[in-house]
């Protein structure tokens, strides 16, 4: 059976290159719409693009996406033709490797995360104003253009690294699907080995999620935990805290729901979902949502170590920015337990008879 993922995952990626390689020479040329750095971000010390000014930035997008686009196209057409890069894939593989760790964790920042996690939230807030007849809170320009380019980064990350992986799995001809090698068995990659190594895994995911979650709430409980009176009085008047309570929350849900990935409702749904009661859960029902929190989580956690390191946030108290400086374990834990959910429930390939 022909495995089809890999050659448009490979499609995807060329195109996506072949895109900003398009915008880059337009953007180069002066057109409008860059989305990076002084003049065009507008919390440009946000981003680590943002000190980089167009006319340096425009160009470079321009060049990455030209040879994206060429290296994508060739390496995807050798994936259609089920060929080989031979002494070349290993080169490939950590030019597309690399490629999707920047689109996905680099590049994007915070506000990613941010714009996820407030969407819930403002839906609820404008529920409100609209059966209250209250003004709208205003929470100032985040750069939305800036945040869907990022968006649309990580799109492209994911595109990358699935290239990435079956170029590799081709290499070491393995089966493309699944990616197991006949006669060879990793022993980490066994379902009895990645439930030891997952729930592992699924504590640290769980553990930083509420490390945060507790100093928001025990702000929003009135314990100025980490901080001083008088920052604690201004963000009581502003309403930050009962923010921060409501994102709290969310991560405390998400911890519950990553428990899942080593729990038996993880993998059949439980009788208080009675419309899918004791039905199989479909491993992409978790394992898609997952990935996606993962990357974001770590790219956050990225952006808040860049920063730390800016004057006005270098004095900033260990409780305002502290549980955000884990959120890389966060996210390499979540992924981690991703994987782990995953190897157990792959079963028998059906493309190569492998279980």
């Amino acid at each position: 059976m022909p495995v089809a993922w890999p050659v448009r995952l490979g499609y995807a990626a060329t195109a996506w290159s072949a895109l900003y390689a398009v915008l880059g020479l337009f953007w180069t040329a002066g057109g409008p719409g860059f989305p990076f750095g002084p003049g065009h971000d507008p919390v440009p010390y946000e981003s680590a693009l943002g000190s980089v000014p167009a006319g340096v930035a425009a160009p470079a997008l321009a060049a990455f996406g030209i040879l994206g686009a060429v290296l994508g196209l060739v390496a995807t057409r050798f994936l259609a033709a089920d060929r080989t890069l031979g002494r070349a894939a290993p080169a490939f593989v950590a030019y597309a490797a690399v490629t999707a760790l920047a689109l996905l964790v680099v590049v994007p920042d915070r506000r990613v995360l941010m714009l996820v996690a407030y969407a819930p939230i403002l839906t609820g807030v404008g529920l409100y104003v609209l059966v209250t007849g209250s003004s709208m809170p205003h929470l100032g320009d985040p750069g939305l253009w800036t945040v869907t380019q990022q968006a649309v980064f990580v799109l492209g990350g994911l595109a990358w690294a699935g290239l990435a992986l079956a170029t590799a799995r081709r290499y070491r001809a393995a089966c493309l699907a699944c990616g197991r090698t006949a006669g060879r068995v990793s022993r980490w990659t066994t379902p009895a080995t990645a439930a030891r190594w997952g729930r592992w895994a699924v504590g640290l995911a769980v553990v930083v999620p509420l490390v945060y979650a507790g100093t928001r709430w025990a702000w929003a409980l009135g314990l100025p935990l980490g901080i001083d009176q008088e920052f604690y009085r201004q963000g009581k008047e502003d309403g930050l805290w009962m923010a921060g309570a409501a994102l709290g929350s969310l991560g405390i849900l998400g911890a519950a729901l990553t428990l899942g990935l080593v729990q038996r409702w993880g993998e059949i749904y439980p009788r208080w979902l009675w419309f899918r009661a004791g039905r199989t859960v479909p491993p992409k029902v978790a394992i898609v949502p997952a990935t996606l929190v993962s990357v974001i989580v770590t790219a956050a956690g990225l952006a808040y170590w860049r920063l730390i390191w800016r004057p006005e946030f270098s004095q900033q108290w260990w409780a305002t920015l502290g549980p955000e400086l884990l959120w890389p374990l966060w996210g390499a834990g979540l992924a981690a337990a991703t994987l782990a959910y995953h190897l157990r429930r792959r079963g028998t390939c059906r493309t190569c008879g492998q279980s």
